[in-house]
């Protein structure tokens, strides 16, 4: 665990996505959720107590639970699919394409647990190819947050764009990151530390310890810029680029597939704008058997994992 998770209270996001998707469905009669025996994951218990009409469960049939809620999104509702995001991800992938994207449903596809949350239970149940799979897919708007306030600001928005949409709901636990009051916009990075040396991109459960690590650069006399992406589609272009000039030299740190995520995106705006060096933190190939702490740790996502590769992108190894 990295200092700033030690010092400061956790929190499961899942709960935040609950509460804030009953208070829209109180607002908005439009509101239902879609899910796949998955009410007690996906912390909808108390909506279906509220809205028991409004909770539809396809049981464990992926590919209807991405149809259906296209369906109902195509009669006038606003369906927010809530699955583990391997399964809602992997096994709904041409669904989610041809009957949300290519369709251009306001669909939002609430993706549960993602990354290695699910820990012990192995390669089977990690959803560390999701940001892949959904770059790869046009039109499909791609939220990570970071921590409770952004999970809740990520739902509003969802529901009020208009477009198809996924968000990545953690349920490793995080601190709060976000300052009050930060606007929460597509497009839009959240610039949360200052540094001229180097810049760490980074999203959801590695935000804080991006932080952590600039705290460890400045003990060794380097700042470190750390942005909160929050959106990896579309990119916040612009800070990218800003980061590239500025600073020189950019670290991507993302609990996801290195090919094709955060970093890849990051890399091809440097290859293209500006380049400088580029360091990519993710997760290289399967994940072994373990906790999603010790996960991880074994593949350098923590604070010391993000010092050295900042390190490198310096040319000071």
């Amino acid at each position: 665990m990295t200092a700033l998770a030690e010092q400061a209270p956790t929190f499961d996001c899942r709960v935040d996505f609950g509460e804030e998707l009953a208070a829209l469905a109180r607002a908005d009669e439009r509101i239902v959720a879609v899910c796949n025996d998955s009410v007690g994951s996906s912390n909808l218990v108390k909506f279906r107590e509220e809205f028991p009409d409004r909770l539809i469960n396809v049981g464990i049939a992926e590919q209807d639970l991405v149809g259906v809620s296209a369906g109902l999104a195509n009669a006038g509702f606003i369906p927010f699919v809530s699955a583990a995001a391997p399964f809602l991800t992997g096994r709904a992938l041409e669904q989610i394409k041809a009957d949300v994207a290519y369709s251009d449903r306001h669909v939002v596809l609430c993706g549960q647990s993602p990354g290695m949350a699910y820990g012990e239970l192995g390669p089977t149940h990690h959803s560390i190819e999701d940001l892949s799979w959904m770059r790869a897919v046009p039109g499909l708007r791609i939220v990570v947050p970071a921590d409770p306030s952004q999970t809740r600001d990520a739902v509003r928005w969802a529901a009020a764009s208009g477009l198809p949409s996924y968000i990545r709901i953690p349920r490793f636990k995080v601190p709060a990151v976000t300052p009050a009051g930060t606007p929460f916009e597509a497009g839009r990075a959240t610039r949360l530390a200052e540094g001229d040396d180097v810049t760490v991109i980074a999203i959801g459960t590695m935000v804080s310890r991006a932080l952590d690590a600039a705290a460890l650069l400045r003990a060794e006399g380097l700042t470190a810029r750390v942005v909160n992406m929050t959106f990896v589609e579309p990119l916040d272009v612009a800070e990218v680029v800003a980061a590239a000039e500025q600073t020189g030299a950019i670290v991507t740190a993302e609990e996801g597939l290195l090919s094709g995520g955060l970093g890849a995106a990051v890399a091809k705006v440097v290859a293209e704008r500006h380049p400088v060096p580029v360091r990519m933190l993710g997760v290289p190939t399967f994940a072994p058997t373990g906790s999603t702490s010790f996960l991880l740790d074994h593949f350098g996502l923590n604070a010391e994992g993000i010092v050295k590769a900042a390190r490198k992108a310096l040319g000071r190894v």
